[in-house]
């Protein structure tokens, strides 16, 4: 365990972050799931808007530092292949 003040200091932000990374990493997730649910239900304009609603937050996740930023464009990338070959 930490010993110096600023080493508990540093603990104490790490778990602050820790916790609100994990807070909004589950709400990108939740927004990718609500596009591959869509699709798979064949419900086309559900996954259009799912998909510009997914977008943005992903990008923020990028912006923040939770994700890296090829692996937003990957995710994207797979998304938007899975919403054009409904049709």
């Amino acid at each position: 365990m930490a010993n110096t003040a600023q080493a508990k200091k540093r603990a104490r932000q790490a778990e602050k972050s820790r916790i609100r990374n994990a807070g909004q990493r589950s709400n990108m997730r939740t927004f990718i799931k609500k596009v591959l649910a869509a699709v798979e239900s064949g419900d086309k304009e559900r996954a259009q808007a799912a998909f510009k609603t997914a977008v943005p937050i992903i990008d923020t996740a990028v912006s923040k530092g939770l994700i890296h930023k090829n692996k937003a464009s990957r995710n994207k990338s797979r998304l938007n292949s899975k919403v054009h070959a409904m049709t």
